[in-house]
């Protein structure tokens, strides 16, 4: 209980002290985590807690840190060794678990549908605190689900879990007070707008293929309209499957028309900047090389590479039918005639006919995002 109470105190949360103390968290975590190597991001160690001290296994298990429990589909516990590949699941850190449920508006009386169970800790948070009659949440993947359940169940909850796709929501629940999501979607899928009551809110982080990121929080009118502002205190988890990017292939650069960029290239490396960009060439993704930013469009081929000019300045080739280097830089240039503003001062609005995101408000700029 000391570890526990401990948390709730570093975390902060008068609303949801009672369930942080409440909930084991060594129970979700399991008997294994994975730890980075410092030197390569793609090695990952697992520790289990057999092989160590107790208290430094529960000291672990309640810092405010996230674990990460699978690596492309290798829970912790079943790992031999080091595996090689990019976290799957994870134990997200509770604090920000706790913002994301306080972003979500969510209170006694309220019924959720949480998309993403992942190790089940925030589940059973919310069932402490609303009653898990209130609570539904839904798992892609099976083998972390049945692993939440478990986790869950021993935690003393049984809410409704559910095996499958969150993107499609959970028809048998329709009417739900809160939606909220802890994984990232490119686009609010058509489902969350169905399953929504009216006045009810969804919670989610958006993270698209740039790289561009923001916490969106919309309340649905009486037409199943959402809009709202996306939220000041932004996060972001793993991806949902189903919205990943595709394969980015290596391309080589200097093909192309060539002329002077009127943006500096680095200007992307500003987490509101590279959002905007993202507003712009929502199918591009972004990588580098040697000083140079580089732009690819999978889907069309077009790209575009930005690098230093022999004289000062920089360079940009853009080849294909998308002049990608085009949009970001009239995005871009828009924003910092606002005065290049945090991504809260823009919102979003979303039917099931289309989604675009607005600057300053619903009668600003606009951008379409994908269908």
């Amino acid at each position: 209980m000391r570890f526990r109470r401990a948390l709730a105190e570093a975390v902060g949360s008068s609303r949801w002290r009672e369930a942080l103390e409440a909930t084991p968290r060594e129970l979700f975590v399991g008997d294994a985590v994975y730890q980075a190597d410092q030197s390569r991001g793609d090695l990952w160690t697992p520790v289990r807690r057999a092989e160590i001290d107790e208290d430094d296994w529960l000291s672990l298990v309640y810092a405010d840190t996230t674990w990460v429990t699978q690596v492309d589909g290798t829970l912790a516990e079943e790992a031999k060794g080091p595996v090689t590949g990019a976290p799957s699941s994870s134990s997200t850190l509770p604090s920000l678990v706790v913002r994301m449920l306080e972003a979500a508006e969510i209170g006694e009386g309220d019924t959720v549908l949480e998309v993403g169970t992942g190790t089940g800790y925030s589940t059973a948070l919310m069932c402490r605190r609303l009653g898990e009659d209130a609570v539904t949440s839904i798992e892609y993947d099976p083998a972390v689900a049945e692993r939440a359940r478990t986790a869950i169940a021993h935690a003393g909850h049984a809410p409704t879990l559910v095996v499958g796709d969150g993107l499609h929501g959970h028809a048998n629940g329709t009417g739900y007070d809160r939606l909220i999501c802890t994984c990232s979607v490119r686009t609010i899928p058509a489902a969350w707008l169905e399953q929504t009551r009216p006045g009810g809110t969804i919670t989610t982080p958006m993270w698209g293929w740039l790289d561009g990121v923001a916490s969106a929080h919309l309340t649905l009118d009486d037409a199943g309209t959402a809009s709202g502002r996306f939220l000041k205190q932004g996060w972001y988890f793993m991806r949902a499957r189903t919205h990943l990017p595709p394969p980015r292939p290596p391309i080589a650069t200097g093909i192309g028309r060539a002329r002077e960029s009127r943006i500096d290239p680095a200007v992307l490396d500003d987490e509101a900047a590279l959002f905007v960009a993202q507003l712009a060439v929502p199918a591009a993704q972004r990588s580098s090389a040697d000083q140079t930013t580089i732009l690819l469009d999978v889907s069309t081929g077009s790209r575009a590479d930005v690098g230093p000019a022999p004289g000062g300045g920089w360079i940009v080739h853009q080849h294909g039918p998308s002049r990608l280097w085009d949009a970001v830089e009239e995005a871009v240039l828009l924003w910092q005639e606002h005065g290049s503003p945090h991504q809260s001062a823009f919102g979003l609005t979303a039917t099931r006919e289309r989604q675009h995101v607005w600057l300053g408000d619903p009668t600003g700029p606009t951008w379409d995002l994908p269908a």
